[in-house]
């Protein structure tokens, strides 16, 4: 037999230390979870408090009875133990008047702190009143208790829990009336195990309910994420952008509505500013294209004026050759770099380049050679794997593409740094032709990494030490990323003091 509910509660297992509770709970992730759980959580608490207050107001109830049956009992039954039952009993050996009181009521007479009689009611009528064998703990729990009138839960070893009450006798004795809490438990414990199953049965109809409504709600919310899903799968980095998914209009009066609404605004906005850069682009690639176009003639023609003075037979001024052959020199230098502007040009524009099968490592062995000559005093070296290496392109510009790695790698070192060229093929999920550049030389600044294959960017004093040479234009690797892209290729490089590499990643086979 379990006691009275209070009790329960207060030596729980709730207690700091009667158990380990849960480090963390699982969080929902979805916005729809969150407010399904939230509703299920503020239902669970609401039924848990429905229920807490029905069986503690039950259980108060049903032990106000017990104590008002006490009451309406008083002491008629304990006083009857004094002599043996002031009424005869139905059998023998039963002591105290048995009539009119209930089965299992409780009877003990105290003189002092000593428990003289005890006994109760049998489990039918005709049973008379029992003794009671009281160990000493449930003698000491029977003094214990205070002679006020008042209802009291005691456990008695030999009978379980009983609701008792002491009043003063006429003898100066005290008077112990008690009635067993059994009654009170089943009920109280029926009324638990009701409010759970249907407490139970609620929460998991309001949950799967709730779940469908908020599902239901959020709809259109919905679309507006899968909108921006499709929207950021768009490639808005250059070319013309059209940002032609639009969330589905809803309530302007609800959250979501206003949402949706200042969402495309947004992408209209969005798209407007892309479309202008866009047409700003298209406009500097015409600028720079038609601009490169006219200047190659005038550039060509000073050049050759400026060598055609200088094959003027008679006598030309010191200082007039010099001239002419530094306006030579610079014509030459600008007729490469229109020749530059040109080429990238094009490749912005999406001129398609030749496709035809192209032998990449007679291509390296060609650049190297080159490279040689113009950089004898830099050490070259050459790893090459067994098989040729063949990707599908243009044989001219893949071959600038090795050209100005090799020559950014000599111009940009200084004598005697040693230079690692190598080729090999890439078995993966499609082979792939991998060339890396590697030199021991300074290395790149840092802040000029991030902005090493745009145009116009030249790398700081350190790299080009020792070098006689200018730096050139600031164009080649430029065109090395635009060429590798225009292939379905990529270009990357990681570098570090005494330790630069570039890597070009090219399609291989017949593509």
């Amino acid at each position: 037999m379990r006691a009275g509910l209070r009790e329960r509660l207060a030596r729980g297992p709730l207690r700091r230390g009667a158990g380990r509770w849960p480090t963390r709970l699982p969080r929902p992730y979805t916005l729809r979870a969150r407010l399904t759980a939230g509703l299920v959580v503020l239902l669970a608490v609401s039924c848990a408090a429905v229920g807490v207050a029905a069986v503690v107001e039950l259980n108060g109830f049903l032990t106000g009875r017990l104590d008002q049956q006490l009451r309406e009992t008083g002491e008629r039954f304990p006083a009857s133990l004094e002599h043996g039952g002031t009424r005869p009993s139905d059998h023998d050996g039963d002591d105290g008047d048995t009539r009119r009181q209930t089965v299992g009521t409780f009877g003990a007479r105290l003189v002092g702190d000593t428990v003289t009689n005890a006994a109760v009611v049998g489990s039918s009528t005709g049973a008379g009143a029992q003794n009671v064998p009281l160990a000493a703990a449930d003698r000491r729990t029977l003094a214990a208790v205070p002679a006020d009138g008042a209802g009291h839960t005691i456990d008695l070893s030999a009978l379980d829990d009983y609701r008792v009450m002491a009043v003063q006798g006429r003898d100066g004795d005290v008077l112990v009336t008690g009635l067993p809490t059994e009654p009170v438990e089943a009920t109280v414990h029926r009324l638990e195990l009701v409010a759970a199953v249907v407490f139970g049965a609620a929460l998991a109809v309001a949950g799967f309910a709730g779940a469908m409504w908020v599902r239901w709600s959020l709809r259109p919310l919905s679309r507006v994420a899968a909108t921006a899903t499709k929207v950021s799968r768009l490639p808005l980095s250059s070319g013309e952008v059209g940002l032609w998914p639009r969330a589905p209009e809803a309530d302007p009066r609800s959250e979501v509505g206003r949402v949706a609404d200042a969402f495309n605004t947004m992408l209209g906005h969005v798209e407007e500013a892309l479309t202008k850069r866009h047409a700003s682009e298209e406009r500097l690639r015409s600028f720079a294209a038609d601009a490169s176009h006219e200047l190659r003639t005038p550039v060509a023609s000073i050049r050759g004026h400026a060598e055609l003075a200088l094959l003027h037979p008679g006598p030309v001024p010191q200082k007039v050759a010099r001239a002419l052959e530094r306006i030579e020199a610079e014509a030459a230098r600008m007729g490469e770099m229109v020749d530059d502007l040109l080429l990238l040009a094009r490749l912005d524009a999406g001129r398609p380049l030749e496709r035809l099968p192209v032998d990449l490592t007679r291509l390296v062995l060609d650049a190297v050679t080159d490279a040689q000559a113009a950089g004898p005093g830099h050490r070259w070296t050459l790893e090459l794997s067994e098989e040729p290496v063949t990707v599908t392109g243009d044989a001219h510009r893949l071959h600038q593409v090795l050209a100005n790695l090799l020559a950014n790698a000599r111009l940009h070192t200084p004598v005697g740094t040693a230079i690692t060229i190598s080729l090999e093929s890439e078995e993966s999920e499609e082979p792939t032709a991998v060339l890396t550049v590697h030199d021991d030389g300074p290395g790149v600044a840092m802040d000029v990494q991030p902005r090493v294959f745009e145009r116009f960017t030249h790398g700081d004093r350190r790299r080009t030490e020792g070098v006689q040479s200018g730096t050139g234009t600031g164009l080649g690797l430029s065109i090395v990323a635009a060429v590798a892209e225009a292939h379905g290729g990529s270009v990357t490089l990681e570098s570090a003091p005494a330790s630069t590499t570039f890597t070009v990643r090219l399609p291989a086979g017949d593509g």
